[in-house]
């Protein structure tokens, strides 16, 4: 496979901004500082045992499964926090598939700091890694169809940046990164709000700025037409199957872009794609990628 780091191209709810934005700066550093904190507590009790204070160590970290890589800039951070001299060497770009896995980072620096930081800075990689490979996988299932795959807002929380990131980076797409960037009408909205036409007038007249980002979930063919009556171009076709989203997209006949949404894996990924709708968006993206299979190796400098 070939490296996948396609940006979102007109998905639902998503202004361009070229994929996701990664947590940067600060709140990257305060992201890694709270895991870090979580894990050493009040001192790594073993590694302060037994490795003298001024060790040096070289780790290397090995991509053992395929996949591609992402995280390394939060896997950095683990390690600087802890010793703010040690180097880095990266040895793969992020969002390249690899078959065969491979060299990943090279770090150098205080023994008790590698030692330490190993843990977090694994578990920040392995799983961006594997929500990068999910990604991969997700964005070669619909190729061919004229279908984007998109990532949900059910995403770890504090998380949410990053794994967005990593899924730009595997090549699928990002659905709106929160409540605050994009108008989706839901069930519950529709329900509290009276019905369609109803939350589609309200949310038209509250928030202008976002009418081109305005979807609406539907559930059957009524409602289709409610929705589109409504000024709806865009639909999110909830918890369909495959006959009934291709006779959603002959029934809407372009009036509006459509979105598959609900219970989608890998194995009906493909078919979903090929009902003719515009997006499939997968929850599993983010909520059950499994992680990437990585080691870390150290061996002590004299």
């Amino acid at each position: 496979m070939d490296g996948l780091t396609a940006p979102s191209q007109g998905a639902p709810g998503v202004r361009e901004r070229g994929g996701a934005t990664a947590a940067a700066g600060d709140e990257l550093i305060a992201l890694v500082r709270r895991a870090l904190a979580e894990d050493i507590g009040t001192g790594d009790v073993t590694t302060a045992a037994t490795v003298l204070e001024q060790a040096g160590a070289r780790a290397l970290i090995t991509q053992k499964a395929p996949g591609a890589i992402f995280g390394l800039q939060a896997a950095e951070t683990a390690f600087t926090l802890l010793d703010p001299e040690a180097s880095f060497e990266r040895l793969v770009a992020e969002g390249i598939w690899r078959e065969e896995g491979g060299p990943v980072l090279a770090v150098r620096g205080s023994a008790r700091a590698l030692l330490s930081a190993e843990r977090t800075a694994l578990n920040f990689l392995a799983h961006l890694s594997g929500v990068a490979t999910l990604a991969a996988r997700a964005a070669r299932e619909v190729r061919g169809t004229g279908a984007k795959v998109l990532d949900t807002r059910k995403t770890t929380p504090g998380l949410r940046a990053l794994e967005k990131a990593a899924v730009a980076a595997g090549g699928a797409g990002n659905h709106r990164a929160g409540l605050y960037d994009a108008i989706l009408i839901k069930e519950n909205h529709i329900a509290a709000a009276g019905g369609i036409a109803q939350a589609v007038a309200r949310a038209r007249e509250a928030a202008p700025e976002l009418a081109g980002t305005l979807e609406v979930e539907v559930r059957d063919p009524q409602e289709i037409e409610q929705a589109l009556a409504a000024g709806a171009r865009r639909l999110l076709l909830d918890n369909m199957d495959d006959a009934q989203l291709r006779a959603a997209v002959a029934q809407v006949a372009g009036r509006a872009q459509l979105e598959a949404s609900g219970g989608v894996t890998l194995d009906t990924l493909r078919a979903r794609a090929e009902t003719g709708v515009e997006w499939v968006s997968m929850g599993a993206l983010t909520h059950s990628a499994p992680a990437l299979d990585l080691s870390l190796i150290l061996e002590a400098l004299p």
